[in-house]
C-alpha cells in the first residue's frame, strides 16, 4: 500500500528514517513524506534527509491545506502518521485525519486506523446530503425545507432518510399518505411510527424512502445500513434529485454532490473544532445553525463561524430558528404542545402558536423523546382541545394515544426554519446548494 508519511522535527532524522524502514517491513510503500513542523532536532536548512521525496510547506501554509495538496499530488493509498505531540496534538491530528478522510484516504498511526466513512457507489442522479453534528439538531426540518425548495425549483426531489428505527427493506412513503390513523396502525403492528422518512412525507409534500442504520463511527460511518438500496428505489421511481438525510451524527456512506451541515447553536465547541468535526465541515457547502434566537448571538457563534471559514472558505453560513407550523386549525382552542425542543426554544414555540394561530397554549412538554417523562406530563396535563405535536420519538405511541383517549384532537406541527442571520436567506441558499449539486453532477 502506497503511503504518504507525516514526519516532524521532534524526531532525529535517522530515527525517522528507521521508522520509515520499519513501515516498509510491515508491507507499506512510503512514496513521499510531508513535514508537519518542529525544529528541535533538524538542521537549520529545515529539510531532513529521509531517503524519499520530502514536502516542506511554506511557513504561511496551514497544515490542513498542505496535507490536502500533498494527497492530491502524491495520490497515496493511505496517510501514515509518524509524528507525535507536541507538533501534532490531539486536535491537530484529528484535523489532518479529517482532511485525509474527506479525500477518501485512510489515516493510519501507531495504534489507530481511521477509514473514510463514504465507501458506497454514487447514485446516478444529483444528490444533496443533509448531515448533522448529532441528534436533535433540526436536521430533518432542514432536509424537509430543502425538499420543498427543490420541488419549487422543478428538480423533482425525493428524500432518502436513514434512521435508527427505519424499515428492514427500503420503504416508500408517498406524499400525502401519512395520517394519524395510518401511524397508529403502524404502532399496533409493532412498527416504529415516528421515523424521519414518515415525518418528511407528512410535512414536505414530497415522496420519501425510508432506510435503517445501526451504529455510528467517529467520522459518522454506520456499522450497517441499507441507505444505498433506498437511494436506488428513489432513482427507479424517477427522482431528479435525491436528498440524503443522515441520522444523528451518522452520515450516508455514499458520495454526494453538495452537502449541508446542521448544528444547533448549543453545540459543544469540540463537536465542530475537535474530534472529527472538521470532516463534516470539509464535506459541506452550506452550514446551518439552528435554534439561534435564544443563544448569546452573535458572539456565541463567532468562533464557530471563523472555524468554518478557515476550513472551507467557500462555504455559505446561515443562522436560523424554528417556528411550529401546525397542519390544522387551532384558533380559539386550548392547546397542549409536545416537542423535543429544549425549554427555551419550546417557550418561543408557545409564543408563536398563540400569536400566529390565535390559540391558548395551556401546557407543554419538552420530553417527547422521554416516554416515561412524557407520560407523566400528559397524565398531569389540564384539559385541552388539541394536542399539537411534532412527529418525533413517542409522538404516536404515547402522545397521540393519550390525547385521543381524552377526546382531544391531534394536529401535527412541522418545524419550519426561518432565517435569523448569516450570508443570506435560507431559501435562497438551499436553492443555490441544490443547483450546485446538479451542476457538479453534470460536470462529472
Amino acid at each position: 500500500m502506497k503511503v504518504l508519511v507525516l514526519v516532524d522535527g521532534e524526531h532525529y532524522p535517522p530515527v525517522t528514517r528507521w521508522g520509515i524502514q520499519v513501515a516498509r517491513s510491515m508491507g507499506h510503500e512510503p512514496v513521499a513524506a510531508l513535514f508537519v513542523g518542529g525544529t528541535e532536532k533538524i538542521a537549520a536548512s529545515g529539510v531532513p534527509d529521509l531517503g524519499l521525496p520530502t514536502i516542506v510547506p511554506d511557513a504561511d501554509t496551514p497544515r490542513h491545506v498542505a496535507l490536502g495538496r500533498a494527497i492530491d499530488e502524491v495520490r497515496p493509498d493511505a496517510v501514515l502518521d509518524l509524528s507525535d505531540e507536541p507538533v501534532l496534538g490531539y486536535r491537530e491530528r484529528m484535523e489532518l485525519a479529517a482532511v485525509a478522510l474527506e479525500r477518501g484516504v485512510p489515516y493510519l498511526g501507531s495504534d489507530f486506523r481511521l477509514d473514510p466513512p463514504v465507501w458506497a457507489e454514487a447514485l446516478p442522479v444529483p444528490t444533496v446530503a443533509v448531515i448533522g453534528t448529532g441528534k436533535r439538531t433540526g436536521k430533518t426540518a432542514i432536509a424537509g425545507e430543502t425538499a420543498r425548495v427543490a420541488r419549487d425549483a422543478g428538480l423533482d426531489p425525493m428524500i432518502v432518510a436513514m434512521g435508527r428505527g427505519g424499515p428492514p427493506e427500503p420503504q416508500v412513503a408517498e406524499a400525502g399518505s401519512v395520517t394519524v390513523d395510518s401511524l397508529l396502525d403502524r404502532v399496533r403492528r409493532g412498527e416504529h411510527a415516528a421515523s424521519d422518512y414518515l415525518e418528511d412525507a407528512l410535512f414536505t409534500g414530497v415522496t420519501t424512502v425510508g432506510a435503517r442504520l445501526v451504529g455510528g463511527g467517529l467520522a459518522g460511518m454506520p456499522f450497517a445500513t441499507n441507505v444505498r438500496e433506498a437511494g436506488m428505489v428513489a432513482v427507479e421511481r424517477g427522482a431528479g434529485l435525491v436528498i440524503l438525510e443522515g441520522s444523528g451524527s451518522s452520515i450516508p456512506p455514499l458520495p454526494w454532490d453538495a452537502g449541508i451541515l446542521v448544528a444547533p447553536a448549543s453545540v459543544p465547541t469540540e463537536y465542530l473544532t475537535g474530534y472529527l468535526g472538521p470532516y463534516r465541515i470539509l464535506r459541506s457547502d452550506l452550514f446551518v445553525f439552528t435554534m439561534t434566537s435564544g443563544s448569546n448571538e452573535p458572539k456565541h457563534l463567532l468562533p464557530f463561524r471563523s472555524h468554518v471559514r478557515r476550513l472551507r472558505a467557500d462555504a455559505r453560513y446561515v443562522e436560523t430558528d424554528f417556528q411550529p407550523a401546525p397542519l390544522g386549525e387551532l384558533r380559539g382552542k386550548g392547546v397542549y404542545l409536545t416537542t423535543t425542543a429544549p425549554p427555551d426554544a419550546a417557550s418561543r414555540q408557545v409564543e408563536h402558536l398563540e400569536e400566529a394561530h390565535g390559540c391558548r397554549v395551556v401546557g407543554f412538554s419538552t420530553r417527547l423523546a422521554d416516554r416515561r417523562g412524557l407520560t407523566e406530563d400528559l397524565d398531569g396535563a389540564v384539559e385541552y382541545d388539541i394536542l399539537v405535536t411534532e412527529l418525533k420519538a413517542a409522538a404516536v405511541d404515547v402522545a397521540c394515544e393519550r390525547a385521543l383517549a381524552r377526546g382531544a384532537e391531534v394536529v401535527f406541527a412541522d418545524n419550519r426554519p426561518v432565517t435569523v442571520g448569516g450570508d443570506g436567506d435560507l431559501t435562497d441558499l438551499l436553492r443555490e446548494t441544490c443547483l450546485l449539486a446538479v451542476e457538479r453532477h453534470r460536470g462529472g
